[in-house]
């Protein structure tokens, strides 16, 4: 699983092999979601509270997010992106 960032106990993570639409993973001790970069859809069980941050960090990140998921499709080493502060 290719980390690309953490923060506040929330990892954020890309598979190299996954499925369309581009998204991540959040990933937050037991807990773990999709989260479609564009539309913000999300699959799966989280916190409200750490949604919250996922979608703050999101918008700050969506553009170097999308760079990427192409990244991913190219099978090319991914970008670290900045945590939440």
């Amino acid at each position: 699983m290719p980390e690309i960032s953490r923060f506040l106990g929330i990892i954020i993570a890309m598979f190299y092999r996954d499925h369309s639409p581009p998204h991540f993973h959040a990933i937050y001790g037991e807990y773990d979601i999709t989260v479609e970069i564009e539309s913000g859809i999300i699959n799966g069980r989280f916190p409200k509270r750490a949604i919250r941050l996922v979608f703050e960090w999101l918008e700050l990140h969506k553009d170097e997010l999308l760079e990427n998921w192409r990244l991913a499709e190219a099978r090319r080493p991914l970008n670290n992106l900045q945590p939440l502060e």
